[in-house]
């Protein structure tokens, strides 16, 4: 696991300097703390940090072909590159290391970008090819590794894994964007095609680009998609089968390492299930970790030793704080941009503690959006029945009056939370889970936003996107649409930067078996019916791991990592909210309302109405936007 950084001139080759590329890559260090290295010539230069994972002794980077004309920074793991290397070994390439990246040099040589169809890894990579003068950058098919882009006034095109790598660079214009700002406050994450510094790209998952000199920078292309328009044949015990023979190749290719290999255990269905395995292919008893709460509500600990004791496995616990939002600053500071999915401060702890003992941690990140396991996608399946059986002439107007009259009861048991379910069933599917998958609605966006905020965001919607992506999916089924949604922006933009981050922050390399492409992609063609059946979420993949698993940890309801900031904003940090509506950052901006964020912060503390995720969200953005914008 690496950070790269790199500048390119697409029009004219002019000079690049290596210790512009030094910084850019060392504002990554972290990403890397075995090695760095730069690599220059006119026109081009490439930078690399090194967590030195396969071939410690002779994968340094950028790495060049052996007669010079292709010179490669990349940050991942191809995990089938020895089967790769031996297609290429009998097409005559000869190889002088043993490491994965060399895979990528000898593969652009034979195939060009037609090698992306070749490799199953997570990767964010750029080549130059001398020959042509050209650059290409390419990400993995399911976003699991980053990579920021932007052109730049001198007409250069600065790339790095990180956005902190880019703001190394100082020709990069650090303006805020009021849509990233939008689309933060809608989806508690920014997404993939924004970014609050205006001006700078992400190359989306499954995405490539290639820029040749002389002519103009392109769009990016897409390489690969996930299908949910086919469906598989064969009997649920058959695909059953399948699946867990897919789940036992994605863990055993994650299993590749030089150094110290172990697990995240939560003792959730998922974490459970790679260990279970990789307790199966290993020789040796398997390093695992979890940490526990000191709030019992919130402690999974006694699961995670239930699974750690079942397979023997060299376990480690540690106990952090319910309340740990000391860790505020050092999550700004990894994230970059806003980031307010508040389960990144347990995810941090875990990654802290696993990287005392591993380089490298398995995680079960990716199940719940490739099996539907979410509770969301049940209750989208549930509202879609419904839709399916009354008219629209009818739904629109009685559940839209119904759902505007019933009260907002975030406090109430769930059955009684009844007003997002109402307005739900009030639009077409698509509109009911972009609102579904948010976090601040948006009426309460438009209280906060002021008119000059709103002038500026000329009708930018956040959950547009999701209702267009859902709109435009290759799928069957309301279920597909929404799980296809969601690998498209939350699966890249939330949970795959949260573990990115968070793993990277600490210099640990964090694999998800559970996405490995060809799991992913068999997962999109099972029926609806064997990811969701009589209400339970990843039926298949629970009936497979029976047995592995004890059914009290398979069918037990699904706890998660859980933070209480809806009572730090009544309690320690109640302070930290009555402050916002003073933030000379957010004032500064004058895109908000700042009696209103006054007014939110009181009503919260005096129990009037519960706004402690949007209080986060705005905690989050004003010190991101302090950091990135002074």
């Amino acid at each position: 696991m690496c950070g790269i950084a790199g500048i390119f001139y697409p029009a004219t080759p002019k000079p690049v300097d290596p210790a512009r590329i030094t910084a850019m890559a060392d504002a990554q260090a972290h990403r890397g703390p075995d090695g760095s290295g730069v690599w220059t010539a006119p026109g081009v230069g490439l930078g690399h940090r090194r967590l030195s994972i396969i071939d410690l002794g002779g994968g340094a980077q950028p790495m060049a072909s052996a007669d010079g004309a292709l010179t490669v920074t990349y940050n991942g793991e191809i995990y089938n590159f020895q089967a790769v290397r031996a297609e290429l070994e009998a097409k005559g390439a000869r190889f002088r290391t043993d490491s994965d990246t060399e895979v990528l040099l000898h593969g652009w040589a034979v195939w060009g970008p037609a090698m992306l169809d070749r490799l199953n890894g997570m990767f964010a990579f750029a080549l130059h090819d001398s020959r042509v003068q050209s650059l290409f950058l390419a990400r993995d098919r399911l976003g699991v590794k980053p990579l920021h882009y932007v052109t730049l006034a001198d007409g250069a095109v600065a790339f790095a894994s990180e956005l902190k790598g880019l703001l190394a660079h100082p020709l990069v214009r650090r303006t805020p964007d009021i849509r990233a700002v939008e689309d933060y406050l809608a989806l508690g994450y920014v997404p993939d095609d924004s970014c609050l510094v205006a001006g700078v790209q992400k190359l989306a998952a499954g995405h490539c680009l290639l820029i040749e000199r002389g002519k103009p920078v392109p769009a990016p292309q897409q390489w690969w998609d996930l299908d949910f328009s086919r469906r598989a044949s064969g009997s649920a015990a058959a695909l059953g089968e399948e699946l867990t023979a897919l789940m036992r190749a994605g863990v055993r290719s994650r299993m590749v390492a030089d150094v110290p290999l172990g697990a995240f255990l939560s003792g959730g269905v998922d974490s459970s299930a790679v260990v279970a395995l990789m307790a199966e292919a290993s020789k040796r008893a398997v390093k695992t970790c979890t940490i526990g709460f000191d709030s019992a509500d919130h402690d999974e600990r006694g699961y995670a030793g239930q699974i750690a004791s079942l397979f023997a496995t060299e376990h480690r616990e540690r106990t952090v704080a319910a309340d740990d939002f000391a860790l505020i600053d050092t999550l700004v500071a990894a994230f970059d941009e806003p980031f307010a999915d508040a389960s990144a401060l347990a995810t941090y702890r875990v990654c802290e503690l696993a990287r005392e003992t591993v380089t490298v941690a398995l995680s079960g990140d990716g199940a719940d959006e490739a099996l539907a396991g979410y509770r969301r996608y049940r209750f989208q399946a549930a509202e879609e029945r419904v839709r399916g059986l009354l008219p629209a002439a009818f739904r629109t107007p009685v559940f839209g009056a119904l759902g505007r009259l019933y009260p907002k009861a975030d406090w109430a048991p769930r059955p009684l939370r009844a007003k997002a379910t109402l307005l739900g069933l009030a639009d077409d599917g698509a509109t009911a889970y972009a609102r579904s998958v948010g976090v601040t609605t948006p009426a309460l966006r438009a209280r906060l936003f002021s008119d000059a905020a709103r002038r500026a965001l000329g009708g930018h919607v956040a959950e547009t996107r999701y209702v267009e992506t859902m709109r435009g999916a290759p799928a069957r089924d309301a279920l597909d649409r929404a799980q296809y949604a969601d690998f498209k922006h939350w699966l890249p933009g939330d949970i795959l930067t949260k573990i990115d981050r968070t793993s990277m922050a600490v210099s640990l390399e964090a694999r998800e078996p559970l996405l490995d492409y060809k799991l992913v992609e068999f997962a999109a063609t099972l029926p609806v019916a064997l990811r969701i059946r009589a209400g339970e979420g990843k039926w298949i993949m629970k009936k497979a791991m029976e047995p592995y698993l004890p059914k009290d940890i398979l069918y037990r309801p699904k706890m998660g990592f859980v933070t209480p900031i809806s009572g730090w904003f009544r309690g320690p940090l109640a302070g930290e909210a009555a402050a916002l509506a003073t933030s000379r950052v957010l004032s500064g901006t004058g895109w908000f309302a700042m009696a209103e964020i006054e007014r939110l912060a009181a009503d919260h503390r005096a129990g009037r109405a519960e706004h402690g995720r949007t209080l986060w969200q705005l905690v989050m953005l004003e010190r991101s936007m302090a950091r990135l914008f002074g």
